[in-house]
């Protein structure tokens, strides 16, 4: 498989990870776009939140990880007080450019536009 996130999930590429499980891996993202900007993967390659569904109960536990992931290093990182964002980006029309699901988190400095 030819995934970059595959790759550093597998050891094949060196990325220091932040945190990790028996399930996901935290990255700091090589191109940030906040003070913190880090990238929560599984380490089961899934394309995009649309595939993750496919089956159900492994769908909500995986988001369920993802989420547990996120949560511990934004205390590591000590953004639970001021707070942080989460994004998962979603195909090509979402924004998506690796496809395998990430989530997206930022923190750190006031966010920029808000979503109502």
């Amino acid at each position: 498989m030819d995934c970059i996130f595959c790759k550093i999930v597998a050891g094949q590429i060196p990325s220091p990870r932040l945190y990790e499980d028996a399930n996901t891996i935290v990255i700091r993202d090589v191109s940030p776009q906040s003070k913190h900007h880090f990238l929560v993967l599984p380490k089961k390659h899934v394309a995009s939140l649309a595939d993750l569904f496919a089956n159900e109960a492994e769908g909500r536990g995986v988001m369920g990880d993802l989420f547990s992931a996120a949560n511990a290093v934004a205390k590591q990182e000590g953004l639970l007080t001021a707070g942080f964002r989460s994004v998962i980006n979603t195909g090509a029309d979402g924004g998506q450019t690796v496809f395998h699901l990430h989530l997206h988190v930022l923190g750190g400095q006031k966010m920029k536009g808000t979503f109502a």
